[in-house]
Formats: C-alpha cells, sequence, structure tokens
C-alpha cells in the first residue's frame, strides 16, 4: 500500500479529495494506495442520507461551511483543519472485509501511541468506548474505497450547530447530544501536535516503499472529476414523496427510513435513505423488487424472500426489514 503525495500547495475543497479517490482507483488498478487530507470547515454527508434532516444548512451557509455529497453511505460529519480525513483504495470485490482491514490498520496505528483503540463497532474506531474516527466505504467493479476522519481535536459548538443527527438515532446510543459520544486524540495525548500525529499515521498505516506523486496533469485530471461533486442533483440527494414514512434505528446497521407511495393498494415508489452501510446500492435493488407490489406484509414478504439481505445492506435481515415498513 503505497501513499500518496499531491506535489503542490494548492488548497483544496473536499470535494477534489473525493475526486482524487475515484482516480486512483480507476487509473491505477493494480496499485493500493493511503494518504491523508485536510480542509476548510466542511460536512460531509453520505449517500443516502437527507441534508435537511442532517445539516443546519442555514447555520452551514451564514458561517461559510461547505457541505458535500460522497458515494459511500454511513452518516454525516463535520471536516475542518482540526481533523484529519483518511483514504485507502484497494483491489477488492469484498467491500466488507476491505472495510474491516483498514479500520484495523488505523486501530493498531492508534495502539501504537498507547492509546486503548478499537475497531469493533459499526463503522466507527473508539478510544476508551468513544467514538474518535468515522468510517465508510463503497465500491466499483474491482476496486474498493475507504475514507473516514479522525477527531484530532474539534469545535464542539461549530459541530453541535452543523450537524442535525436525529433524535432517533441519538436515541439509539442513550445519549443527549452529539459531544458526549466523541472523543480527540489530544484529550488523550495533549503534548502531540497534529502535524506529528498526522506523521505517526503516515509512518505506521502505509506499508510500500513507493510513493505516488501527483503531477499537474493528474491533477487537472483530478480536477474534472471533481465538478460532478458540485452538480445541484447530486448535492440534495434524494427528495422522498411519500403517503406512508417510517423511521428506525436497527442496531449493527444504523439508522434506517423509508417513503412509500401506493397507487390503487400497489407500491407506486420506495425510497430508502439513512446512515446505513451498503455493499450494492438498495435503494436500486428494493424499489426494482417492490415497486407494483401489493402493500400487505404476506406480498412484500412474499417478493422480498429470495434477497440477500447481508448482502445488500450488512446487519439487515427480512425481518427487520418488514418490521420497519409495516
Amino acid at each position: 500500500m503505497d501513499l500518496v503525495i499531491i506535489n503542490e500547495s494548492t488548497t483544496h475543497r473536499l470535494a477534489f479529495f473525493l475526486a482524487l479517490e475515484e482516480f486512483l482507483a480507476r487509473k491505477f488498478t493494480d496499485r493500493d494506495f493511503f494518504f491523508a487530507w485536510q480542509v476548510e470547515p466542511t460536512v460531509i454527508v453520505g449517500r443516502n442520507q437527507l441534508i435537511s434532516k442532517e445539516v443546519d444548512i442555514e447555520y452551514c451557509r451564514n458561517t461559510g461551511i461547505d457541505i458535500v455529497r460522497r458515494k459511500s453511505g454511513g452518516g454525516a460529519v463535520l471536516a475542518d483543519k482540526n481533523n484529519i480525513m483518511f483514504s485507502y483504495v484497494t483491489s477488492s470485490d469484498d467491500v466488507c472485509a476491505t472495510f474491516g482491514h483498514y479500520t484495523a490498520m488505523v486501530a493498531e496505528s492508534l495502539r501504537k501511541l498507547g492509546l486503548n483503540a478499537t475497531d469493533n463497532s459499526r463503522n466507527d474506531i473508539l478510544i476508551d468506548s468513544k467514538k474518535v474516527s468515522g468510517n465508510s466505504y463503497y465500491h466499483i467493479p474491482g476496486r474498493s474505497i475507504v475514507h473516514g476522519t479522525m477527531l484530532y481535536d474539534y469545535d464542539p459548538v461549530m459541530m453541535s450547530k452543523a450537524l442535525s443527527p436525529s433524535s432517533v438515532k441519538l436515541a439509539s446510543h442513550g445519549v443527549t447530544s452529539t459531544r458526549s459520544r466523541v472523543t480527540t486524540i489530544k484529550e488523550h495525548i495533549a503534548g502531540l501536535s497534529i502535524e506529528e500525529f498526522k506523521n505517526h499515521i503516515l509512518k505506521t498505516v502505509p506499508d510500500g516503499n513507493d510513493p505516488l506523486y501527483l503531477e499537474s496533469d493528474d491533477l487537472r485530471e483530478i480536477e474534472s472529476i471533481e465538478q460532478s461533486y458540485y452538480n445541484e442533483s447530486w448535492i440534495n440527494g434524494k427528495n422522498p414523496k411519500g403517503n406512508i414514512s417510517s423511521s428506525s434505528y436497527i442496531e449493527g446497521v444504523g439508522e434506517i427510513n423509508v417513503n412509500i407511495n401506493l397507487k390503487s393498494g400497489r407500491i407506486d415508489s420506495f425510497m430508502l435513505f439513512g446512515d446505513y452501510l451498503e455493499n450494492i446500492d438498495a435503494q436500486k435493488e428494493f424499489a426494482e423488487t417492490l415497486i407494483g407490489v401489493y402493500y400487505t406484509r404476506e406480498n412484500v414478504a412474499s417478493a422480498i424472500k429470495n434477497m440477500d439481505f447481508p448482502a445488500i445492506i450488512p446487519g439487515l435481515s427480512s425481518d427487520k426489514f418488514l418490521n420497519l415498513i409495516f
């Protein structure tokens, strides 16, 4: 796994680094990469989230906080100069195994600093049972991309105002605020600067001896990919309109919300959103299976009986899904 080095001093917006991941995954199909990056304050929401539900848009607009949507699942996070983002690109068709390998590598790097770090939760890395790193992944044919944030420090006021996680999600963790769920590297190792911490990660996580230096031609190609992330339809994402709505936090899966429109008793449209992780496009799979099916538990159960739920959304089962929509 080789380190990626950007051979310039330009400050980039967050979407540039998401585009960099895609560039590396598609252009260098026989190599694995790792890189670290930092950005000005930006909220990054998961592929399947509703921005209006997860983010205080007015606060972000008034304070100059950028809002970007990524192509992986999971929840919304606030990135800024107080934390470090990591990206891992590898050849793999098994995204779950890849995800586990990545979080194990990062947790081991933290343990080398003497921290009590574990990676045994759904998509987080913990120190003393508090979240210090949230991570997500997505897959393109033959390649997997994993990325996440590491909290060296953070502004609790900015985080609490920019992010507005649903009451369902907070209640599931038995807490009343975002602040009570997280910790930072600085809290545990006060004498370690953020640059020293980043250098430690870059020395202990990548294991290759052939760093990739990105030159001007590479940067122009990455910037071209970056533009797709600024498309309004992509940023806004799903806009659910349903006469049946349901929301639930499912242990081991995350928060899942559904919006269903019915026409003459049949499912006419089906929308799925939340902070769950997915191996394939869950929205597409469920919509193709359920549209046209009569909205009764018996008929829906029959329609989904051959679906491989863990292969679509890890941790989800047909019974949990039925209980969600009925």
